[in-house]
């Protein structure tokens, strides 16, 4: 089979409600990102982010995956498929997507706050939809915190998402505004020969290397198109 992979971003969640990392005016929820998204945010004011994360987490818990979600999950019918996804929510996972990669972590697992915190590979699962800074500990007793990457912290994905991005046949970047680094520098790792696409409202504004072909829609919008056009192509 030919391996299919998907790097989503929150355009993918934005249409099932959950909001975008950032805004135009450079806020998340009416907050600056700084005061919520990174480390020294969390030694300055752990209670703040605590809550507001929690906040994110309840947002998730009841939303819902959209079309463009289930979408994928069903392009398993005819491909392998790996999704990557710069997404902290688990929507691709509960539409049925298997192999899902989390570049910036999945806000439903928590990890120590410790000073090895950005590089640990245990991770705790959130019952409900709260972390509580004075009854939650990892097991050498510090606080919980979101298994969430800051600004400022390691990608620990990064090269797990490489290997995975330069064995594709077929390669769809979708609803990701490639301005988050480095990250956004995987879309100029694909093979030579493999068939790229990029689905965003915005496609035809971004300088995308001449392999990809621009679809300016939104997610579902521009998955609907492509689905029907990649089976086509596989039943041929």
């Amino acid at each position: 089979m030919q391996k299919l992979v998907v790097f989503s971003g929150a355009g993918m969640s934005a249409e099932s409600g959950i909001s975008t990392f950032r805004d135009s005016n450079g806020l998340w929820e009416n907050h600056n990102i700084h005061d919520v998204a990174t480390p020294e945010a969390w030694q300055k004011n752990p209670e703040l982010v605590q809550r507001f994360y929690n906040e994110r987490r309840k947002n998730i818990l009841t939303a819902t995956p959209n079309p463009a979600h289930r979408l994928i999950a069903e392009l398993e019918k005819y491909f392998e498929v790996q999704v990557i996804t710069q997404n902290i929510d688990d929507l691709h996972e509960r539409a049925g997507s298997s192999d899902v990669l989390h570049l910036h972590g999945n806000i439903r697992l928590a990890k120590s706050s410790g000073p090895t915190a950005q590089y640990t590979t245990e991770f705790y699962p959130v019952k409900g939809d709260s972390l509580l800074l004075d009854q939650n500990f990892c097991k050498d007793g510090y606080p919980l915190r979101p298994h969430v990457v800051w600004f400022g912290e390691a990608v620990p994905a990064y090269d797990d998402a490489l290997e995975i991005i330069q064995q594709a046949d077929i390669f769809i970047v979708i609803g990701t505004s490639l301005v988050v680094y480095p990250v956004a520098g995987l879309v100029h790792e694909i093979p030579p020969a493999c068939q790229a696409y990029y689905i965003d409202p915005k496609a035809d504004q971004q300088q995308m290397p001449a392999q990809y072909q621009c679809i300016a829609q939104t997610a579902t919008e521009g998955l609907q198109v492509l689905f029907s056009e990649l089976c086509k192509t596989h039943k041929n």
